[in-house]
């Protein structure tokens, strides 16, 4: 019964696709499921991949995520404050993070191992934030719609995060809120979630050594998470371009009080 009404929901929403602009000026086709379906199914996709775990216990750990995110999303605008940001933190090795419409942010234990203070965190989080409220997973739904029928479009939107695929991949799962961005979303989101950490009072600089961090810890092989991400070398050398830029935006938070003590 479920299928058949969300099945029927896309249907009716194909009519109402619209061409909207990003904050950075990138035409978008969006619209394929309405904003409250898109929360709602963010919501219950975060609900399963909780469910399916392993949560960490780790207060500590659970405690600085959260101070990273609230610090983030207290600098966005209202209606995108206003859904309530939820956190999860996973035991799982692999160094992943992911955010969903709705306000739900999980981070696997693993991002410590390469995210090595507050900044770098932020600097993965403001990023994955980014794809939420850049309304990228409304892109990616809409652009699946236009290209499957409705019948299809569940089985062309799979993806997974973490082992949820390998688990029996419920309908939530594929609903293509967990799979890779295009390379075109990637760095609009690097930009939009470098932008945030300096308006939040995080060191914009950071992303830089983030992402070394990253690559290293792939030794010969990069982490699969990169491996749907722009080129790295090129990535680092525009994170590092724009960390310039963004230099004034990050001292004015700092002296107006931003300064966040997440750990």
């Amino acid at each position: 019964m479920k299928h058949w009404i969300l099945s029927a929901a896309i249907i009716a929403a194909l009519t109402a696709c619209a061409t909207t602009t990003s904050s950075t000026g990138r035409r978008q086709y969006v619209g394929g499921v309405s904003e409250q379906q898109l929360n709602q199914l963010g919501a219950q996709a975060f609900v399963e991949a909780k469910s399916k775990g392993p949560l960490s216990n780790d207060a500590k750990q659970n405690a600085y995520v959260r101070c990273v995110v609230n610090a983030l999303t207290r600098q966005l605008p209202a209606q995108a404050q206003s859904v309530g940001w939820e956190t999860a933190v996973f035991a799982n090795s692999e160094p992943n993070a992911f955010a969903l419409p709705g306000g739900k942010v999980g981070v696997n234990t693993g991002i410590f191992s390469v995210a090595k203070n507050q900044d770098q965190l932020a600097a993965v989080l403001a990023h994955e934030i980014g794809h939420v409220v850049e309304r990228h997973h409304d892109e990616r739904i809409t652009r699946q719609m236009g290209a499957s029928s409705a019948v299809q479009v569940l089985g062309a939107l799979a993806g997974d995060y973490g082992s949820l695929a390998t688990q029996g991949g419920s309908l939530l799962a594929q609903t293509g809120f967990l799979l890779p961005g295009s390379r075109v979303q990637e760095t609009e989101a690097d930009v939009v979630g470098q932008r945030l950490m300096a308006e939040a009072g995080f060191d914009p600089a950071q992303a830089v050594n983030l992402w070394q961090n990253m690559i290293s810890a792939g030794g010969a092989r990069p982490p699969e998470w990169l491996s749907t991400h722009p080129n790295p070398q090129s990535r680092i050398q525009e994170l590092r371009s724009r960390a310039g830029t963004l230099t004034p935006t990050y001292q004015q938070a700092r002296a107006s009080g931003r300064v966040p003590k997440c750990g």
